[in-house]
C-alpha cells in the first residue's frame, strides 16, 4: 500500500496546477513540461507528480497522449455546441456585440483598477507590438495581436469568471465565429481606427484611469459593430445585384 505521505502529496500537486489552470497560468490548449522537467520544477518525485496527473486527467482538466500532456479545452463542451448553432443564426453576430458591449468596458474599467505591474508590462508590450504590426502590408500579425490585447485586458480584472468565458469568446472569433477579424482589418482606412481605438484602451488602464478606460473599450466595441454593420450590407448588396445578374437562369426563354 502507497504511504498516505505521497497521497497527501500527490493531492497537493494536483490543487497546485489546478490552482494554476483557473487562473489562467495554465491556458487550455497548452502542453506542460515533460515529466522529469515538471517534477524537478515542482520540487517532488515523479510518481507524485504522475498521481497528480491521473487526478486532473480523472476531472477532465488535462489530457495525456502520444505526444505529451496537455491542458484540456475544458470550456469546449459548453462553446463547441454554441458554435455550431451561432454559425447558423443571423441574429449571432448583433447578440454577441451586445454582449461585449455590456462586458469590454467593465473589464477595462477592472483591468485599470486591479493589473499588477507584471500584467501592465504585459500589456505595454502587446501595444507596441500591435504598432510595429501596423506598419506590415498583411494586417494578419496586428490582428492576432488585437485578439490577445483583450485576453490580456480579461486576465488583468483579476475576475476568473470573466477570464475564462471571455478567453472562450475569443477563441470563437478566432476561429470566425461570429465575425472575419482579417476581413474587418482590410476594410479601407478602419485598420488605423483600430489601432487607434486599442492604444487609447491600453494606455489608460496602464496610466490607471479607469473611467477613460471603460469608455475607450466602449467607444472601440460601438464602432466595430457599426463598422461590421456596413460591411454586412454591403454584403447583401451585392448578393442581391448578383441574384439579379443570374435571374436568367430561372427564366423561361
Amino acid at each position: 500500500m502507497e504511504p498516505v505521505r505521497n497521497r497527501k502529496l500527490a493531492d497537493a500537486i494536483a490543487e497546485h496546477l489546478e490552482q494554476l489552470i483557473l487562473e489562467g497560468a495554465l491556458r487550455p490548449g497548452e502542453k506542460l513540461a515533460a515529466e522529469r522537467e515538471l517534477a524537478e520544477k515542482l520540487a517532488v518525485s515523479r510518481p507524485s507528480l504522475r498521481e497528480a496527473l491521473e487526478k486532473l486527467q480523472a476531472r477532465g482538466l488535462i489530457e495525456t497522449g502520444k505526444s505529451g500532456t496537455y491542458v484540456t479545452q475544458f470550456m469546449a463542451p459548453l462553446t463547441e455546441p454554441l458554435a455550431a448553432m451561432l454559425q447558423s443564426s443571423e441574429q449571432a453576430l448583433i447578440d454577441y456585440l451586445e454582449y461585449r458591449g455590456l462586458v469590454e468596458g467593465e473589464a477595462a474599467r477592472l483591468a485599470a483598477l486591479r493589473a499588477t505591474d507584471v500584467e501592465r508590462d504585459a500589456i505595454r508590450a502587446c501595444l507596441e507590438a500591435m504598432r510595429a504590426a501596423h506598419q506590415l502590408d498583411d494586417p494578419t500579425v496586428e490582428a492576432s495581436a488585437d485578439a490577445d490585447l483583450h485576453v490580456l485586458i480579461y486576465e488583468a480584472t483579476h475576475n476568473l469568471v470573466l477570464l475564462h468565458v471571455m478567453r472562450a469568446f475569443s477563441a470563437m472569433l478566432r476561429d470566425g465565429v461570429f465575425y472575419n477579424r482579417h476581413q474587418l482589418y482590410l476594410r479601407p482606412g478602419v485598420r488605423d481606427l483600430l489601432l487607434e481605438q486599442h492604444l487609447a484602451i491600453g494606455e489608460a488602464i496602464l496610466a490607471r484611469q479607469p473611467d477613460k478606460a471603460a469608455e475607450a473599450a466602449a467607444h472601440h466595441i460601438r464602432a466595430t459593430a457599426a463598422t461590421l454593420a456596413e460591411i454586412r450590407q454591403e454584403q447583401l448588396r451585392v448578393a442581391r445585384a448578383l441574384r439579379r445578374m443570374s435571374r436568367s437562369e430561372f427564366v423561361a426563354h
